[in-house]
């Protein structure tokens, strides 16, 4: 029995691409595993609160010198983490907003990317410690960013790769699905080519 950790990062809930295509992934995945344990994260109904001043200055003092109001403000990160740590498959739909993450999945990983928990600096320079665990991304965009002259104003898989990486998550599928705003018939096209990769991803 694995576990999967579900991160819904669309603002929108009726209409949503990438939440109908991750809804469509993990109900076939449940098909063939039906004990695996799906855990929800919808960064829309839930939202994880950007970062201030207060939990920054929490994060870095050592837990056994915080103060209760420092404890309580560190508590959903330390629960956010908790929850990657336990996952072995994380599925996530991210739709593009102006060519990146939404503000709500960036909210989400400054969380739980956290020094001494998620990564470590070592004389060598920074390593991830969340390891061995496989991650699909579900992307929805208006345009096509994958290739062609929009390639350049790709800053969406290029900072989830990276950042993702940053905290040892090195194992990330994409699923991109590309010009939802060009017309029915590249609507059509970019589900049809989606759903078989689905077929495919789960088959594998």
């Amino acid at each position: 029995m694995a576990t999967i950790l579900h991160i819904n990062s669309s603002v929108r809930n009726a209409g949503s691409i990438s939440r109908q295509l991750t809804a469509e992934f993990l109900s076939k995945w449940q098909a063939i595993q039906p004990a695996d344990v799906i855990v929800e994260r919808d960064l829309a109904a839930n939202p994880v609160p950007h970062l201030t001043e207060q939990m920054m200055g929490a994060f870095f003092t050592p837990a056994e010198q915080r103060s209760p109001e420092q404890a309580q403000t560190v508590q959903l990160s330390d629960d956010l983490v908790a929850e990657l740590l336990s996952a072995d498959t994380i599925v996530i739909g991210a739709p593009m907003y102006n060519f990146s993450v939404s503000s709500t999945l960036k909210a989400w990983i400054d969380h739980v990317a956290r020094a001494g928990l998620t990564f470590k600096y070592t004389e060598t320079g920074p390593v991830g410690m969340v390891q061995g665990k496989k991650v699909y991304i579900f992307t929805s965009r208006g345009g096509v960013y994958s290739q062609g002259p929009a390639k350049s104003m790709d800053f969406h898989e290029t900072y989830l790769r990276a950042v993702l990486g940053f905290i040892g998550l090195t194992d990330i599928t994409f699923i991109h699905t590309e010009g939802l705003a060009m017309g029915d018939a590249a609507v059509a096209d970019a589900l049809t080519q989606t759903r078989q990769a689905i077929g495919e991803l789960v088959a594998a």
